[in-house]
């Protein structure tokens, strides 16, 4: 699970044992009584999200709900593609443009973005996925919902049900418009976890995003996203706006091999929403750059053993722990190591053991598995009885 997610549970482990390690011990980092800069928005719901590291960089009422206006078609679009992957639909098959998908979203609708598709026209799915991330049609919204599913009400449960897969815990979707008649719910946080499964399930469908214009029915469309062109290196993925909730954005920035996410809602015009963004995307190269703060194999903790040779074995992650943490000195996290345990003899090297997590001021911003360092061989009859023993009448001490 992302660190993106929440973190109220403990994530299926019986915890016996943690331990809290301040960050000063790294080299040349000392801790401060002078806060460190960090990124400051006066956006009332904001999330940013480093995915490669799977670091929770800012979080400002990221579990706050709120309406996505025409956002909802960013997971419109994640539903198409996951249903192109489960083989559900084809590129190339063609969907009827029916009487309600042109009058409620097309040109007769009167009510915003449309691709202009003529009514009762047969149109490949490609060029309605072109037509809702490049137009921001309504149409193809619904003739999409109407070509899968029969309707934009069964369809908008899948939607749902997909969100509830993906981990987004907040969200639930009315239509695949976002018209607000039946309003949908979503928080920063689920949208950014959107993004997330959409770059990396489904890269090649993601480029449609950032195609600058397309043109349908000899009507030539530039790309509708506002954001695009207007952030340096952002190539998706789109922006709402709902009456009672405002405008809302989400975006995704690819620099110098670095992918961040950011999602922003509650603001009060696409000139707000728009600096926002920038704000707190720009924030990722601005306030924070890659810790190392364990190397792979590296002993992070002892795990107890129950019936080895020895009480203990080393806690290692496969991989550097690479966290993003603020370049200021002011070290306001901590490193605490959680496992099931005690670990029962004979322990292979290898064997997942729990997780380091690194806890900030928004919970935990990063989680990575740890495994067992070394191996342990059974213990003697005597060891293990006494192991036993002290279990029963003491429980295990750590």
């Amino acid at each position: 699970m992302h660190p993106a997610h929440k973190t109220s549970s403990s994530f299926g482990y019986s915890v016996v044992f943690a331990f809290l390690l301040g960050l000063g011990f790294l080299t040349g980092l000392v801790a401060t009584s002078k806060a460190a800069e960090t990124i400051v928005t006066k956006a009332p719901m904001a999330f940013l999200y480093e995915p490669s590291s799977g670091t929770i960089l800012f979080a400002k009422n990221a579990d706050q709900t709120f309406r996505p206006g025409a956002l909802a078609k960013v997971m419109t679009a994640a539903t198409v593609f996951q249903a192109l992957k489960d083989g559900d639909m084809s590129l190339d098959q063609l969907c009827k443009v029916s009487e309600h998908a042109w009058r409620t979203g097309g040109a007769p609708s009167g009510r915003g973005a449309t691709m202009f598709a003529a009514i009762k026209s047969d149109i490949a799915v490609e060029d309605l996925l072109k037509g809702l991330l490049v137009h921001n049609g309504n149409d193809a919204a619904i003739i999409l919902a109407e070509c899968l599913d029969g309707s934009e009400e069964a369809f908008a449960g899948r939607m749902t049900s997909l969100a509830e897969k993906i981990g987004m815990e907040n969200s639930r979707f009315a239509n695949p418009t976002g018209y607000a008649e039946k309003p949908s719910q979503t928080s920063v946080r689920d949208q950014a976890l959107l993004a997330e499964y959409i770059v990396e399930t489904h890269p090649d469908l993601y480029q449609i995003f950032q195609m600058p214009e397309f043109t349908w029915n000899k009507i030539f469309q530039r790309n509708k996203n506002p954001l695009l062109g207007e952030i340096r290196n952002l190539d998706g993925l789109g922006g709402g706006n709902d009456v009672e909730d405002g405008y809302s954005g989400l975006g995704s920035v690819d620099r110098n091999g670095r992918r961040v996410i950011a999602s922003v809602a509650g603001l009060t015009s696409d000139k707000h929403r728009l600096q926002t963004l920038k704000e707190v995307l720009e924030g990722a190269w601005e306030y924070f750059t890659i810790k190392t703060v364990f190397t792979a194999g590296e002993i992070i903790a002892d795990g107890r053993v129950f019936g080895g040779t020895q009480s203990s074995v080393p806690l290692v992650s496969q991989n550097n722990v690479d966290v993003l943490l603020p370049r200021g000195p002011t070290l306001d996290y901590r490193i605490r190591v959680v496992y099931s345990g005690p670990l029962a003899a004979p322990v292979a090297e290898g064997t997942p053991a729990g997780e380091i997590r690194v806890i900030g001021k928004n919970g935990i911003i990063y989680r990575a598995p740890l495994v067992t360092g070394a191996s342990v061989k059974s213990g003697t009859l005597m060891g293990r009885a006494l192991d036993g023993l002290q279990e029963l009448l003491f429980g295990w001490i750590g």
